[in-house]
């Protein structure tokens, strides 16, 4: 069933797509029928399968040691501020790649901590959602138990998220910072981000927001909106495969607060005097700790080539028609489905979520037959669709062996 012809609609949905000329520049996978889950793993550039070699081939191999004086000393801050300038509207100076998203999280929240206890040492209470996503709400758990505070839990609808109502309900002048996701890992709930911004903010706090499932997915303006604080992995929408490193951004206005709590060679105004104690370096790159991964940046650049391409605006409407096809096709040949996602586009970001009673054995069904969608506990199949590598033809084949497996 999943191997049928593409209906009319999907047809003509491909051939009036801008963006179909991108979908053939990945790899295609041996046995994939159909890929539901780039919200979780990107696929990876067939550019990548040169110019990954090439870099180890030339730059590694051929240059060594030269090759960081060459350009790998300042590929992380290069290569954040495209990030920057094509996904979040950030000016230069301002975005960072290095380390993971938990360990970007960990420093930031931290950095937030010892800036607002200094200003006012009143200020004890952390916010974050009861269902965020489990490394933001540990980190949180860990950094109020280290330091005395208390975690002021937010409750949203399961088919959403934060709203500025919410926020406002939450936080105070007992407040020192608000984590929040721009998308919902599980609903794909795109938050109000610039009016909870404003809300938190209202109250003296510092709004740290997590980006992992927006960037690349979203039209962002950090800079527009005033965010303070932003962190998100490249794995995803960035298509930099696994284990890639994440990015970081603050606004240029917190850097000479911004204390890093992991303070690394890298990351000091001088890197390379050894003897001096540490001081940090100007800017966000006092953010760094340890050595750049600079093979695991690779594939992010390559993907970088693409967006910067095809443009957010252009991405983010093909996004908005992939998953209202798929929304549209769940309801024809689901019925059993209840939908775990908002049902306005606006508020939506690239995936959706179906509750289903039979999801976690059709999905393991469907893995074998190269169908690919998310299981999410206890009965949600999320279906995560990528815009630069996704046909509509492709997501019509999935919903269809969906449909056949949840039956």
């Amino acid at each position: 069933m999943s191997n049928r012809a593409p209906s009319v609609r999907a047809a003509e949905l491909d051939a009036a797509d801008p963006l179909a000329a991108h979908v053939d520049r990945f790899v295609p996978g041996d046995d994939l029928v159909a890929y539901l889950d780039g919200n979780s793993l990107g696929r990876p550039l067939r550019r990548t399968l040169e110019t990954l070699p090439e870099v180890v081939r030339a730059q590694w191999g051929g240059r060594l040691i030269r090759a960081w004086d060459e350009g790998w000393l300042t590929q992380a801050e290069r290569l954040g501020d495209r990030i920057g300038a094509a996904c979040l509207g950030a000016a230069s100076g301002q975005t960072i790649v290095a380390e993971s998203t938990t360990v970007l999280i960990f420093k930031l929240l931290r950095a937030a901590i010892a800036a607002r206890k200094g200003l006012d040492s009143s200020r004890d209470e952390l916010v974050v959602l009861r269902d965020e996503f489990p490394t933001d709400r540990y980190i949180v758990e860990r950094l109020a138990e280290d330091h005395a505070l208390t975690v002021r839990w937010v409750d949203a609808p399961r088919d959403a998220g934060i709203t500025p109502e919410l926020a406002a309900e939450a936080v105070g002048d007992r407040t020192i910072a608000a984590l929040f996701s721009g998308v919902a890992y599980r609903s794909g709930w795109w938050a109000d981000m610039p009016a909870v911004t404003g809300v938190v903010q209202r109250s003296g706090a510092l709004m740290l927001w997590d980006c992992s499932h927006a960037v690349g997915s979203v039209p962002l303006e950090l800079d527009a909106w005033g965010v303070d604080m932003a962190v998100g992995c490249s794995y995803k929408y960035l298509n930099g495969g696994p284990g890639a490193p994440a990015w970081a951004y603050a606004a240029s206005r917190h850097h000479a607060e911004l204390r890093n709590p992991i303070p690394g060679w890298l990351g000091a105004r001088a890197p390379f005097s050894m003897t001096e104690p540490f001081v940090p370096a100007d800017g966000i790159r006092r953010l760094v700790s340890g050595t750049h991964p600079i093979l695991g940046m690779v594939a992010l650049g390559d993907m970088l080539d693409e967006i910067e391409s095809a443009g957010m605006d252009a991405i983010r409407a093909k996004s908005v028609l992939l998953t209202e096809f798929a929304l549209s096709l769940v309801e024809e040949l689901i019925p059993g489905a209840s939908l775990a996602s908002p049902r306005d586009a606006a508020r939506r970001g690239g995936h959706l979520t179906i509750d289903h009673p039979n999801a976690a054995r059709a999905v393991e069904s469907l893995w074998a037959e190269g169908v690919i969608p998310d299981f999410r506990h206890p009965s949600g199949v999320r279906i995560g669709l990528s815009p630069l590598s996704t046909s509509f033809a492709e997501v019509e084949r999935g919903i269809r062996a969906l449909a056949y497996a949840l039956a």
